[in-house]
């Protein structure tokens, strides 16, 4: 019915390029136009201006020899005021942009690291992205935005990373748990030292009420008891020494058998040797 009228309806979002006996005419908004089709006047075709996307996938190799597949989104769409280029200059549109695309992926990848690739997508992004706006604007199309949305490489290598990388952690891991136990050890050491240290103040205070005791007990003794000499008092102590050290001994359940010389002279003996013993260290300090 439109066409025996002669009217055209164009939609939003959509151009339509007429010819006048096969030769351009013009571009039609979008609306209801009127088109004499018996003067020779026709549409030629459709044109979208919405924007369009193109998912190019890319299979490349790395500086260091690994194949990776990079998978680049193009986001597109048609000028209306170039509408009459975009429609003749390209019979294949995706096309032409998929070989851009390649080109310049082809022409950066491998110049980069695998490594390298990964940190550096959004520089190969634009520069697919200048290339693309400098060689699609010549055809009516606007480049809205480029993206590297994938790098995947092989599954080996990809498995020979994660390993790579759990070796790492593991690694530091190790590191870790070594200076954890080495600085136990040094805790360790230090509060056994400590311990030692604080032990032999404690055995060198006890040693020195000892002598503390016995020295006030020799001088009580001596001023009580008139006629006694600090020698007697001093082998009465160590006699009295001996038989408690005898009843520990002995009164022990575990305790192992010791064999020492018993008998009134035996007491003698030992009051003798001790005495001997501090006289020689007294001499000698």
């Amino acid at each position: 019915m439109g066409n025996l009228l002669c009217c055209v309806q164009v939609d939003q979002s959509t151009v339509a390029v007429t010819e006048r006996f096969g030769k351009y005419e013009e571009v039609l908004q979008p609306g209801c136009h009127f088109l004499p089709w018996f003067l020779g006047v026709r549409v030629a075709g459709r044109l979208t201006l919405r924007l369009q996307q193109l998912d190019v996938k890319c299979e490349t190799k790395t500086k260091d020899n690994v194949f990776v597949n990079v998978v680049a989104s193009i986001q597109y769409r048609a000028l209306s005021k170039s509408a009459n280029d975009a429609f003749y200059k390209l019979s294949n549109t995706r096309n032409q942009i998929q070989a851009y695309v390649f080109d310049v992926i082809r022409a950066s990848v491998p110049r980069l690291d695998l490594d390298d690739v990964f940190e550096q997508k959004n520089e190969i992004a634009r520069a697919v992205e200048e290339e693309l706006e400098k060689a699609m604007s010549n055809y009516g199309f606007e480049i809205v935005q480029t993206l590297i949305v994938d790098i995947e490489p092989d599954e080996h290598v990809k498995r020979a990373m994660n390993e790579i990388n759990a070796a790492q952690r593991l690694r530091m891991a190790a590191n870790e748990k070594a200076e954890a136990e080495k600085i136990l050890q040094i805790k360790r050491a230090e509060g056994e030292a400590e311990s030692k240290y604080l032990a032999g103040l404690g055995v060198a205070r006890q040693r020195q009420a000892i002598v503390d005791g016995l020295r006030e007990s020799v001088i009580g003794f001596s001023v009580n008891v008139p006629g006694t000499t600090a020698k007697d008092v001093m082998d009465m102590v160590l006699i009295t020494q001996y038989f408690d050290t005898m009843k520990e001994i002995g009164a022990a359940s575990k305790s192992s058998a010791v064999f020492i010389p018993h008998g009134p002279g035996a007491v003698q003996d030992v009051a003798t040797q001790i005495r001997n013993g501090l006289l020689q260290a007294s001499s000698s300090n």
